[in-house]
């Protein structure tokens, strides 16, 4: 008796395991799936990393005029086009994405 009771719970442990693992391969992955919305506002937040990652330690100040102004052309535009409609988490993800995206080189 005992060990059918065992095997019962083996048994439904093992299904709620598959359950589990076939559902997450049904649900899509946020971070792959991005709106034409979202990728703009990735593009402009990449370009503005690149400048700042150029001159790290420095003031809007003491940037050359050409980076100083497209410097505070992409924030204008990530603050109106970005961060003014989409949701705190599309930000946050947007964020992560170029933190990960120049951390590993790409």
């Amino acid at each position: 008796m005992t060990s059918i009771l065992l095997l019962a719970i083996g048994i439904g442990i093992a299904v709620a395991l598959l359950g589990s693992v076939a559902f997450q391969f049904q649900t899509p992955i946020n971070d792959m799936i991005l709106l034409p919305l979202e990728q703009k506002c990735q593009q402009i937040a990449n370009e503005g990393y690149k400048i700042h990652s150029l001159y790290p330690n420095s003031n809007p100040d003491e940037l050359p005029m050409d980076d100083m102004k497209r410097l505070l052309y992409l924030d204008e535009k990530w603050m109106k086009e970005c961060v003014s409609v989409l949701p705190a988490d599309s930000i946050i993800n947007i964020a992560n994405n170029v933190d990960r995206n120049f951390s590993h080189g790409e």
